[in-house]
């Protein structure tokens, strides 16, 4: 007896949805020939009946309503590619787990916000929870995680999980274009999301990071204790004046579990310029995995668009057309521990940017400063003035962030500095 088809109900046929559609359609013999199992689009759901997505829709059936879609008897998988953290899509998530079917989704807020209780609900109903597309699209690195890196102790997941920050740190730096400009030419591009600030604020790709921290530490989401800042207070000097020290800025995702709990920040960060990440260009992504057995282990492609994101939602389909069957993040969800959030407290050399008044031994005081609080200076350069102030560059030795707030105190009450200095973490690749 020949196995029955895996049935597909799309609910939301934005780009991402479109492109699924796209490949079910174009590459049916070839998605058969290697799960063994056809796989079939039964029914969709949108919004918009009439919108014209450059593929047809006239032969599935149509749902307006997503929770409908997910409990129809013709539907043995939901795609969920609406987006938002709860109404619609939760709901419809829900439905279909109650219903007994499995989903896929690419839903990074959802899982950020809802992953432990989701991951319960499918793992009580024996259903599965797939979401290789909602972190990093088209890189795997959520297979890399739960399957092929499973063997190992991972000690450290960073990296550049926001495309659109990272095209206009990339354009600010071969433009020579202030952060304002760049964020424009983004917005022109059609990069930015709806609400500007999930992007440049860092909150998406905060998303992506405490979903991966779930997988790679055995503990449950925790997006509430990631330390977040976005780009918007980098500016065309930081840029230049770090590649004149040897670094790049990114805004950089990191977590480490460490004595004192799970460290989780998204912020712009230095890494070196000859660095994978120094390297990274335009709207790619990239993730550093390192493993206590494999060392260090590079992901890098695209982390949106049609194609790539479509592609990591039909590898979870064709996974689930195979019979692979595994819990949602690595491990059963009631395993999974209660994260114990700790501030970022790991020594790391940091960058400061200082603006001295014109002063006799403003230098000094400031040197003065850091070595009252235990901090001692790796490198050190200063620049022409500008107005009436020096800028001045110090990479530091290892340090806490602690330490280096003591001294940045001691610093503004010396009467010699100008303002509060920029401060950037450089986090060693």
């Amino acid at each position: 007896m020949s196995t029955p088809p895996l049935r597909l109900g799309i609910a939301g046929l934005g780009t991402v949805g479109a492109g699924v559609v796209k490949i079910v359609r174009q590459k049916a013999a070839l998605l058969a020939e290697r799960t063994g199992r056809e796989i079939v689009i039964t029914a969709v759901s949108a919004r918009n009946r009439d919108k014209d997505r450059g593929v047809p829709m006239g032969d599935y059936a149509w749902e307006d309503d997503p929770v409908t879609l997910a409990t129809r008897d013709d539907v043995d998988i939901l795609v969920e590619l609406m987006g938002g953290s709860d109404g619609p899509a939760k709901a419809a998530t829900e439905a279909a787990i109650a219903a007994g079917k499995d989903v896929v989704t690419a839903n990074k807020a959802m899982l950020a916000h809802n992953g432990q209780a989701l991951a319960m609900q499918a793992e009580k109903a024996g259903t599965v929870l797939r979401f290789e597309a909602a972190v990093a699209g088209g890189i795997p690195v959520v297979k890399a995680l739960t399957e092929g890196l499973a063997g190992n102790e991972i000690t450290r997941v960073m990296g550049v999980m926001n495309g659109t920050c990272n095209y206009i740190l990339t354009r600010m730096e071969d433009g020579g274009l202030s952060y304002d400009a760049a964020f424009a030419e983004a917005d022109a591009l059609g990069y930015l999301e709806a609400d500007p600030d999930l992007d440049v604020g860092g909150i998406d790709a905060a998303h992506k990071l405490a979903i991966l921290s779930a997988i790679a530490f055995g503990t449950q989401v925790d997006f509430a204790s990631v330390e977040l800042e976005g780009i918007g207070a980098v500016s065309i000097d930081d840029i230049r004046q770090a590649a004149d020290m040897g670094y790049k800025i990114k805004l950089l995702g990191v977590a480490r579990m460490t004595g004192r709990g799970l460290e989780q920040s998204m912020a712009p960060c230095l890494v070196p310029a000859t660095s994978p990440l120094g390297q990274l260009q335009g709207g790619t992504n990239m993730v550093v995995i390192e493993g206590d057995q494999v060392g260090q282990v590079v992901l890098r492609g695209a982390g949106a668009g049609e194609g790539p994101t479509a592609s990591a939602v039909i590898g979870d389909v064709m996974d689930i057309a195979r019979g692979l069957r595994i819990s949602t993040f690595g491990q059963p969800a009631a395993r999974l521990a209660q994260a114990r959030p700790a501030k970022v407290a790991t020594p790391a050399p940091y960058y400061l940017r200082l603006a001295l008044l014109d002063k006799p031994g403003a230098l000094a005081k400031v040197a003065t400063a850091l070595g009252d609080a235990g901090v001692s200076i790796n490198r050190m350069r200063q620049y022409d003035h500008v107005a009436d102030t020096a800028p001045v560059l110090i990479v530091t030795h290892k340090t806490t962030r602690a330490a280096l707030d003591a001294s940045i105190e001691g610093m503004l009450q010396t009467g010699v500095v100008a303002r509060p200095p920029v401060v950037l973490r450089i986090e060693e690749v």
